[in-house]
């Protein structure tokens, strides 16, 4: 029976056009694409063709605003040391509680090693940011605000087009963690304030280890990598040409099928959950439903633990998630739902569903019919099961 992959905000199968193009770039066109001869020259044709996708994914106003980076976690990394390090007299940035721990492992980082002062707003039930905190937090003093457009975790999505005017009306910097958006939703950062946005090939269907930070043009930007005068002297070391060839087709696939992943993955994501919602009891949507990814469910089922969910949907070929890939191994509930309160009952049987394009119909089905009897012989083994009440009313979804 063919395996379903629901994991695609872990990663996404590399797309075989993807792979056709970059091909080359490890063979016949193997120039460097700094070199002054016609090797190199070839080759920086491709990088640039690269870049000029994805300035037309994300909206940017400048090619050359485009910076390629191994990944998001460096994309996020440069984006706020490079703004502390272009503003030394603001000691303070502002993110949120349910960040990416490619954002809170370094400030918690700053704030013990170098004294940045670092404001965490809290979010609601649904995951939305605290707006009057938010608020409250700016100043003068803050040199960044790093702010996610979507949870890798929920999908759901914050308004960084009103955070942004509103850190640029203190002289803040704004940097959005994009990764789970680029390619999902349609983004046109020439028209809002956003100066900074990371974003990764790999949850695209590019290459893993290839990614971009988009610096607006005239920000004040610190290479964090020395070594060389490479992507206008903002990142040191010789371009991974093939992973560049490999980000741009997939910027380019992925804007070609935007209006799918908007519309049908909606609607495949939609089915599920109904589906699954209707099947088993004391099970609920985590999130702002009304307002997240297209292709991004968590459900949590009371009273029994993620981890033998996932391991029981792997023995019927169906991989999915129980949060992000970046912390798992670990025991303890999602930061994410715990920042949003979660109950603990819940929290720990979470289990994330994320569709690509490449998913259908079939995926569904086979979910549906998978999980409830899955639940069923957890929670028959589960000492909290017997006698439990209705799942709590902040976090049902309200479906017709």
């Amino acid at each position: 029976m063919k395996p379903v992959y629901l994991d695609n905000n872990a990663t996404t199968r590399v797309d075989p056009q993807v792979v056709a193009a970059m091909l080359p770039y490890f063979t016949e066109q193997f120039g460097n694409p700094s070199s002054m001869h016609a090797f190199g020259a070839e080759v920086g044709g491709a990088v640039k063709r690269a870049r000029k996708q994805l300035q037309s994914l994300i909206g940017a106003e400048f090619d050359h605003e485009i910076v390629f980076t191994s990944g998001g976690t460096e994309s996020d990394n440069a984006a706020i040391l490079s703004a502390l390090e272009a503003m030394p007299e603001r000691t303070e940035m502002i993110t949120s509680a349910v960040e990416h721990p490619a954002i809170l492992a370094l400030a918690a980082h700053l704030e013990k090693t170098r004294g940045i002062k670092v404001h965490i707003i809290p979010v609601d039930a649904k995951g939305r940011l605290d707006r009057d905190a938010y608020r409250a937090a700016l100043s003068t003093r803050v040199a960044i605000v790093s702010i996610m457009w979507a949870n890798n975790e929920t999908g759901t999505l914050f308004p960084v087009v009103e955070l942004a005017e509103e850190a640029k009306a203190v002289g803040a910097l704004f940097h959005t963690d994009a990764v789970q958006a680029v390619g999902k939703i349609p983004i046109d950062l020439k028209s809002t304030a956003i100066d900074m946005l990371s974003l990764s090939g790999h949850k695209l269907h590019g290459p893993k280890g290839i990614g971009a930070l988009y610096v607006r043009r005239g920000v004040r930007f610190r290479s964090q990598i020395k070594g060389g005068q490479q992507e206008r002297g903002r990142r040191g070391g010789t371009e991974n040409t093939p992973g560049i060839v490999g980000l741009g087709k997939a910027a380019e696939l992925a804007e070609q099928a935007m209006h799918d992943e908007v519309t049908r993955v909606r609607g495949l994501r939609d089915r599920l959950e109904k589906g699954l919602l209707q099947r088993i009891p004391n099970t609920f949507v985590t999130g702002d439903v009304d307002n997240r990814l297209p292709n991004t469910c968590n459900i949590a089922c009371e009273f029994i633990e993620g981890e033998a969910i996932l391991l029981l949907l792997n023995r019927a070929g169906i991989a999915a998630s129980s949060g992000s890939a970046c912390t798992s191994g670990s025991l303890e509930p999602s930061h994410v739902l715990r920042a949003m309160s979660v109950p603990y009952t819940a929290a720990h049987g979470a289990t994330r569903f994320s569709f690509s394009r490449e998913n259908n119909d079939e995926d569904v089905d086979r979910v549906i019919e998978a999980m409830p009897p899955i639940i069923e012989k957890l929670r028959d083994l589960s000492p909290f099961w017997q006698g439990a009440g209705e799942a709590p009313a902040a976090f049902k979804p309200v479906y017709a």
